[in-house]
């Protein structure tokens, strides 16, 4: 080193979130675990949440399982102020010899961590992920409901914490976990929803960050929900630009089932890019139908049609319009975390309304055969390397 050269200190290594490194403190009095018939959905935890605090001066402190309660953050921290915050929404079942399993979590997390790297977060690996996750359920595992239709559902989440008004990176971030055991989503059966079209309002736009699971992309939506219940519809049907393409269905992914002239079925749902949000259930649908539809396998669904074309393509609405009026539209369903599918009856678009056929039971045979097959394979009734067992 030449003389008067500056000393060269070396890059401390930022501390990794290390599972090894986790603490366990149980809830001395935990409340009672509720009947699944009066559970409303997130509005009951568990006993138990997992925290672990990250900075960038120094990494990952060591994550801790202790009682549910408040967090304690300070009122400058950006959460609070600029939204930096994602989430993921997962769900733990019990098999019918009391084994609980998670739905293809590597899935959530990959796409935790895209958000995690869009919002300049620390990326935590899948599998630290998912032991962190098996350890939470695994404690509280008694709280997953055993009736048909229930599960536990797991929230992942990581909100920047730095104490500062000035916008930037956050350099301390807090990951936390809590669970919320829930109930059917259909207690008395499958209802189909009823959408409005909104012309007005848009969820997302090309450039944007609609294809994550930020807190922010939903805040803006409660208005326009309000909007459309008080014209008598449950959800709203997103569309983006001036022609109207269908992107989703109030918070779900969105197919849409269409006879062609030649007789055959297309199963159509808009592509992937920054305005749609990539869910499991969408990508499990997609691969249902796929498996059936490759007619170099022998292999078929009981329920879907035999000839069977999957597309990932825009669809805009004058083409459900021009289906409807000439009967061509079979089908229209949304895929999503907590209700898995569910089935559109009516669509509100311009003033008319569109109506989709549902079936007695209030379902459409590609959607019952979707939530046959996706049920099926989350609680191990049918087996499936998407499913992971917990222990």
């Amino acid at each position: 080193m030449k003389p008067g050269s500056p000393t060269l200190c070396p890059v401390k290594p930022l501390a990794p979130l290390d599972p090894d490194m986790l603490t366990i403190q149980e809830n001395a009095s935990p409340a009672s675990i509720p009947d699944s018939s009066t559970l409303q959905f997130g509005k009951t935890f568990t006993p138990h949440m997992l925290t672990a605090r990250w900075t960038l001066a120094n990494g990952w402190e060591a994550p801790e399982i202790k009682p549910y309660g408040p967090l304690c953050l300070d009122p400058a921290s950006t959460v609070f102020h600029y939204a930096p915050t994602l989430f993921e929404g997962m769900k733990a079942y019990k098999d019918k010899d009391g084994r609980a399993r998670l739905f293809r979590p590597d899935m959530n997390f990959a796409r935790f961590q895209k958000g995690c790297a869009r919002l300049a977060f620390p990326i935590i690996e899948s599998d630290v992920l998912l032991e962190l996750v098996k350890k939470l359920v695994a404690l509280d595992e008694e709280w997953i409901p055993t009736d048909e239709g229930c599960s536990l559902y797991i929230r992942p989440t990581m909100i920047g914490t730095r104490a500062s008004l000035g916008v930037g990176p956050s350099d301390e971030v807090l990951f936390f976990i809590i669970c919320s055991p829930v109930g059917r989503y259909y207690p008395t059966g499958a209802k189909p929803v009823a959408l409005y079209a909104s012309t007005k309002d848009t969820r997302a736009c090309t450039g944007g960050t609609g294809a994550y699971k930020f807190g922010a992309n939903y805040a803006g939506g409660i208005v326009p929900a309000q909007e459309a219940a008080k014209l008598g519809y449950q959800q709203v049907l997103w569309l983006y630009g001036a022609d109207h393409m269908v992107t989703e269905v109030g918070m779900m992914n969105c197919f849409v089932l269409i006879k062609r002239e030649d007789g055959t079925h297309e199963l159509v749902t808009p592509p992937l890019d920054d305005i749609i949000l990539p869910g499991v259930t969408r990508d499990s649908v997609l691969q249902i139908a796929r498996v059936h539809a490759n007619n170099s396998m022998v292999y078929r669904f009981e329920g879907l049609p035999y000839y069977l074309t999957v597309s990932e393509r825009p669809i805009f609405m004058a083409e459900i319009v021009a289906r409807s009026q000439d009967g061509s539209l079979l089908e229209i369903f949304g895929t999503g975390t907590a209700a898995v599918i569910s089935a559109v009856n009516r669509i509100g678009y311009m003033g008319e309304d569109i109506h989709i056929p549902c079936g007695e039971d209030g379902m459409g045979q590609v959607a019952k055969t979707m939530l046959r097959e996706i049920t099926g394979r989350q609680t191990g009734d049918i087996d499936s390397d998407w499913s992971v067992l917990v222990n």
